[in-house]
């Protein structure tokens, strides 16, 4: 019955610093009363490729920088008790002269915890997203700054055909996509 009562809602934090304000917030639910009250923090994540030393690195970004979400029943003490959680600002509140915290719709609930799902279901999809005849411009290597076209695109093994013109002549090259 409780459960009804529990929406979500968005937690403004320092930029940087949501792991951190979610690491408090699971502490105390797991040692204080607090679990009656919060059930779930989330901060939605999305996997990025990224490029270090010329190596490709999968990386988690986080797709709301400065935001945390929280499912709760907000009564007495527990809104003070989230917003003076370490690293928290505030609430995002609605415009009434009250100023309570508002609850974000379920609409946007759903979409932001389907784009995280969707975001992993997609994730080699969009890591291969070339087109062969396509002009693309090699980044690291012997041949970085050169510009070439897209002969074959091997999506199995993530791996690229590039002809790339060398002292006039068109010469294949393999790239990591």
């Amino acid at each position: 019955m409780s459960e009804v009562q529990k929406k979500w809602y968005v937690l403004r934090a320092i930029s940087g610093k949501e792991h951190k304000v979610k690491e408090y917030i699971d502490y105390e639910i797991a040692h204080t009363n607090l679990r009656d009250f919060v059930s779930q923090v989330l901060i939605p994540t999305e996997k990025v490729y990224a490029t270090r030393n010329g190596k490709k690195v999968l990386k988690e970004r986080n797709l709301y920088s400065g935001y945390v979400f929280i499912e709760a029943k907000l009564t007495g003490e527990t809104v003070n008790t989230l917003v003076n959680t370490t690293n928290v600002i505030d609430f995002i509140r609605d415009r009434s002269p009250e100023r309570k915290p508002e609850p974000i719709r379920e609409s946007e609930v759903a979409r932001m915890l389907g784009a995280a799902d969707e975001q992993q279901e997609t994730d080699d999809a969009v890591a291969n997203d070339y087109i062969v005849g396509e002009t693309v411009k090699v980044n690291f290597g012997p041949f970085s700054g050169f510009s070439g076209e897209i002969e074959e695109v091997n999506r199995e093994k993530r791996k690229l055909v590039v002809m790339v013109k060398v002292f006039g002549r068109k010469t294949p090259l393999e790239l990591d996509n």
